[in-house]
């Protein structure tokens, strides 16, 4: 996409300086200047600054390669460890790319643009990591939603997770899913919201006979571990970049 508007900005910027250096030839010879040779060089002076415009909002890396989508899904009774449940980014430096303030941009940026009210994030709540060269933060959506990540020592999003609470006998809650939905886009910058959604169904979230007592399903896509669990009434969403 920024090698479309980089392109579309050369071409533009060219047919408008052509137009406009006959304008200026048209006026010094006293001739009269089409109003259709205005309205060409206002229109590739336009689409110059719609080209522009690409080029200085989207993003210069290109998206990760796509790779084997690789799902597990446990069923309701299957013995868990503590082991099971620690984050990969113990095991692996790898980040999300982004700083804490772009990562707030690009949740707030899907909230706006699918327009999920209530899950702007204002300002990140920064803490000490207990690991040296770390950092953490944290952000409170109410008293039943919370965000909480790790960077690593290049002060980059690591790994992020979502603590929903309330109780587990009950269908998992429409606000959590939404929320999951956000965060599944903000690390995918070419996914829509129905992508967002295949990614909660391959972790098995979505099915009939899902148990809302012990549930623990993970995905893995373009680089990102998709992890939910529920233990103990308070239900689990992790991303780790797991390269």
């Amino acid at each position: 996409m920024q090698y479309l508007f980089t392109t579309l900005f050369i071409l533009s910027f060219i047919a408008f300086f052509v137009f406009l250096v006959l304008m200026v030839l048209s006026i010094r010879k006293h001739n009269r200047i089409p109003i259709r040779h205005v309205m060409l060089t206002a229109a590739c002076f336009a689409i110059a600054s719609i080209g522009m415009y690409g080029m200085l909002t989207l993003p210069s890396n290109p998206p990760q390669s796509s790779g084997t989508d690789q799902t597990e899904k446990h069923e309701s009774g299957t013995a868990t460890t503590e082991e099971d449940h620690a984050p990969l980014a113990q095991k692996n430096a790898s980040s999300f790319h982004m700083t804490t303030e772009e990562f707030k941009n690009k949740f707030n940026g899907a909230v706006g643009k699918y327009r999920l009210n209530g899950l702007s994030i204002t300002r990140l709540n920064m803490k000490d990591s207990s690991e040296q060269d770390t950092g953490a933060f944290e952000y409170v959506f109410n008293d039943k939603l919370r965000l909480v990540g790790k960077l690593n020592s290049d002060q980059k999003v690591q790994e992020v997770m979502l603590y929903g609470n309330g109780d587990a006998s009950e269908p998992t809650g429409g606000t959590l899913l939404t929320a999951i939905a956000t965060l599944i886009l903000t690390t995918n910058n070419e996914y829509t919201y129905n992508d967002a959604q295949n990614v909660i169904q391959d972790i098995g979230l979505l099915d009939r006979d899902v148990s809302q007592s012990e549930f623990d399903g993970a995905t893995v896509r373009n680089g990102f571990e998709y992890r939910f669990s529920i233990q103990e009434d308070i239900s689990t969403f992790g991303i780790t970049a797991v390269h």
